[in-house]
């Protein structure tokens, strides 16, 4: 357990203190409720290329790299990411050095200049990001497999956005898309490291009470249409096949999710798991294989990734449609339900040694919840989870209806072999 402090500023922004005395660093982080799921489809990848564009330059450094500057002086580690419901901003920094980590954060938010040659500039670099992805298939597949879950709805598209859509932003569209998504009450500011509580927030609250107030408009929710399994074959050369199966699930507000993730760890989640003694220690079928579970604020799923050889990719969905059925028909173990329990509350201990890790934790449950759950309440209903929920769950989730499939590899005739995939899938 650890000690949390939150004020709400009169501007309706949440500040978030952690005190961590047995710390030498402290992060700030700064977490924004909008993400690629919040825009309209003609300027997809926009929250992204802003993301890029607050490094560019502020009032106060106007000139490229001055930022960077900053923070490499100090020997901070720092960066920012995009997801499809939030955007994050993080400095991590000696204890010393907390204030020059908070004037940067806070410049690049509220200083930003977005000048044109700054936004071509950038432009060039997110089109090489965009290419950099088609030529990592691994980490490209599980993009395509949720393309396949969420179809043509903002959830379903890139977060990077495509080449067309970041070639036609403009200056004014990235800048009415900040007016209108970096407000005050659906933005979360937090300092977690050794530093004295009182002080931080009052720095905060000086610098972050000038962010505009307000709330952006909710993102648009999804429809489910599906019937019957979805698939998509991408060929593409190279020298093994990624595919990724997607079984839609719960979102992050359902019960179901402990029970949910707790299947996952049974299924892929670490070298000891179904998937991995298979498919990779018994069969020799894949270097990496694995599986996990994701959730959004209105939907979710349970995902199996692996990379295997070209010729043996209908070998390796009858193992994992057999390692499926398994599950649905007899459930699981007490002892790997048991195994499972322990795994999490271990690595859940490990995901709260550092500063980084803990502002990551509270200030996505402030975003999403609303509220700050102890890791001991979370591991508590972890606890309360049967053998019999996890049938359940099986029963619920491993249906033909409900599975999606994408496979990025040199293969032929992708017609007879979607065929062949649902009639494998149809059995289940």
């Amino acid at each position: 357990m650890f000690q949390v402090e939150k004020k709400v500023l009169d501007n309706g922004l949440r500040v978030i203190i952690v005190p961590m005395k047995n710390s030498e660093a402290v992060t700030i982080q700064v977490l924004v409720g909008a993400g690629s799921r919040y825009e309209p489809k003609k300027i997809n990848g926009i929250s992204h290329f802003l993301e890029h564009l607050f490094f560019k330059g502020t009032k106060s450094r106007p000139k490229p790299g001055q930022v960077h500057k900053d923070l490499n002086r100090i020997g901070a580690a720092y960066n920012a990411f995009t997801s499809k419901e939030n955007t994050g901003f993080w400095v991590k920094s000696s204890v010393e050095d907390f204030d020059v980590g908070l004037d940067v954060v806070s410049d690049i938010l509220l200083e930003p200049l977005f000048k044109n040659e700054e936004i071509e500039k950038e432009r060039g670099v997110i089109l090489q990001e965009i290419s950099m992805y088609e030529d990592e298939p691994r980490r490209r597949v599980i993009d395509i497999v949720e393309n396949v879950l969420y179809g043509d709805q903002p959830l379903g598209r890139d977060i990077a956005g495509t080449k067309e859509t970041i070639n036609n932003i403009k200056r004014t569209d990235i800048v009415k898309y900040e007016s209108d998504n970096y407000l005050s009450k659906n933005m979360v500011v937090i300092a977690a490291g050794n530093i004295d509580k009182k002080t931080a927030f009052k720095k905060i609250k000086n610098i972050f009470s000038r962010i505009r107030k307000g709330e952006n408009k909710s993102f648009q929710r999804v429809k489910i249409f599906q019937k019957s399994p979805q698939i998509k074959i991408i060929k593409k050369d190279s020298d093994q096949t990624h595919l990724a199966l997607a079984f839609r699930g719960y979102d992050m507000f359902d019960e179901k999710r402990y029970i949910l993730n707790l299947l996952s760890v049974v299924l892929g989640g670490n070298m000891s798991s179904r998937l991995f003694t298979e498919i990779r220690e018994k069969l020799g079928l894949a270097y990496y294989v694995y599986s996990w579970g994701d959730q959004y604020n209105d939907c979710g799923y349970l995902g199996m990734a692996a990379g295997i050889p070209h010729e043996k990719i209908e070998k390796v969905i009858d193992k994992i449609t057999e390692i499926i059925k398994e599950i649905k028909e007899k459930g699981v173990s007490q002892k790997e339900l048991a195994f499972a329990k322990s795994f999490i509350r271990g690595q859940m201990a490990l995901s709260f040694e550092t500063s980084d890790q803990i502002a990551s934790f509270v200030s996505n449950q402030e975003l999403f919840y609303k509220r700050i759950m102890q890791p001991e309440e979370i591991l508590k209903k972890i606890e309360k989870v049967s053998q019999n929920d996890i049938l359940r769950l099986a029963r619920d989730i491993f249906k033909p209806e409900k599975i999606n499939l994408a496979v990025i590899g040199h293969h032929k005739d992708a017609t007879r072999k979607e065929k062949l995939y649902r009639e494998i899938f149809n059995k289940i």
